[in-house]
């Protein structure tokens, strides 16, 4: 029924509401699968997220990724347990501290970079596989021959030494009067080749257990007496795995020896080894009026010594190495400034890139792949620039607009003597 108005105006046609309706059985019908779908996928995705990777993920199910050194086509399929992960990018000046000499200030940065190893839910698997920035790892992958206890021990250790070690070589590299003495060949621990099934103990240590203890120091082996840890290789180089040499130690004092089967290592097949990681016991002497300390807190391992010796060179020197720009820096140092590979470089280009830096100075000894994998990573955004040494280093910096490094003391050696 319509009705109307009239004014002296206009009119005005007032239309009926339409009657509003509840929804239907049919509508009704279908509400209740969406809503059970819905509630479905979320009980999936917590599902996923709490679920170990270990229940879907093998060496097998990432063939395909060209990126994934853990992939394999054949053999044993373990499981994808944990993953190479980018952790952050952070400047080592702050943690730097220097009493003695005088020190000069840049507007650049030199950053070290960091990666974690977290175990892997099903969740983060099927997310990160397809990412070159994630690396994949069984349980062998990534603990070898330790377990994760002998791991952490081993990379503030690792730390430890690459401190030390960029110290030395920054003072060495700027003249000052810095010394390194190697030390005794001292077990530190000794090769886990099959840890327990907790991965917390080791089940089967290398057949020198059966004599050899953590502490021992070795004096002789194959007859032959040892000075140094550099001793160790010409003697291994004469035998083969399997062959059972006569060693000489001493523990607790006095002098003790036996009979021990050598092994090849688990990383390297070829080559031969006895079974232990030896501790470092080289002594760097720096100028009594020279202190260095260098805050690394928990963090492990001695990727981070390049950029501890070009921080001091910077810091111990004027100028700016860096033109005032933050760069990346990652490279194991050795006693005569040679930059040795890391670990996780992909991952750590990630973190590069989410840092802002632009450049990224890495290891020739890396490897063509693994920095055209890192290059990946990063596309245009950030130039990787491999080095081999301190000096093509400093290069490098000085080629992207830092200030000329001191010259190298025209005396500089770095020989070392024995105690």
């Amino acid at each position: 029924m319509v009705s109307s108005l009239v004014d002296t105006q206009e009119s005005i046609v007032i239309e009926p509401r339409e009657e509003v309706r509840s929804p239907g059985r049919r509508n009704l019908f279908w509400a209740v699968p969406l809503a059970v779908i819905g509630f479905l996928g979320v009980v999936l995705v917590a599902v996923t997220a709490v679920l170990p990777s270990t229940v879907v993920a093998s060496k097998r199910d990432c063939v395909k990724r060209d990126e994934a050194n853990v992939c394999t086509e054949k053999g044993p399929s373990e499981d994808v347990q944990f993953a190479v992960v980018p952790a952050d990018a952070q400047p080592v000046e702050p943690r730097l501290r220097i009493t003695g000499p005088k020190t000069y200030d840049s507007n650049g940065q030199i950053y070290f970079v960091t990666v974690r190893s977290p175990e892997l839910s099903m969740l983060e698997w099927w997310v990160g596989r397809d990412s070159p920035a994630v690396d994949p790892k069984s349980y062998s992958d990534l603990y070898a021959t330790e377990t994760p206890e002998q791991q952490v021990v081993r990379g503030q250790r690792d730390m430890r030494t690459a401190k030390e070690t960029a110290e030395y070589v920054a003072l060495k590299r700027l003249g000052f009067d810095a010394k390194l003495t190697p030390g005794d060949v001292v077990i530190d621990q000794l090769v886990c080749l099959k840890p327990s099934d907790d991965g917390r103990s080791c089940a089967q240590f290398a057949p020198s257990d059966q004599v050899l203890d953590p502490g021992d120091k070795l004096s002789k082996l194959d007859g032959v007496s040892l000075s140094v840890v550099d001793d160790l290789g010409p003697i291994l180089a004469k035998h083969k795995p399997g062959d059972k040499v006569q060693v000489e130690y001493e523990r607790d004092g006095k002098t003790a020896s036996g009979e021990i089967e050598l092994i090849a290592a688990p990383d390297e097949p070829n080559r031969t080894i006895v079974g232990f990681v030896p501790s470092d016991t080289a002594q760097i002497s720096l100028p009594s009026d020279v202190k260095i300390d260098i805050d690394t807190e928990s963090i492990g391992g001695p990727s981070a010594g390049l950029a501890f010796t070009l921080t001091l060179i910077d810091k111990l020197s004027p100028g700016d190495l860096m033109g005032g720009k933050p760069v990346a820096v990652t490279g194991t140092i050795g006693i005569n400034g040679e930059v040795g590979a890391i670990g996780g470089l992909s991952s750590k280009a990630s973190a590069v890139l989410q840092s802002g830096a632009k450049y990224f100075l890495v290891p020739t000894a890396q490897g063509p792949d693994d920095i055209a994998k890192a290059r990946k990573v990063v596309g245009d955004k950030v130039e990787i620039i491999p080095v081999a040494t301190v000096d093509e280093a400093l290069a490098a910096l000085q080629r992207i607009g830092g200030d000329a490094a001191p010259a190298a003391p025209a005396s500089e050696s770095t020989t070392t003597t024995a105690p």
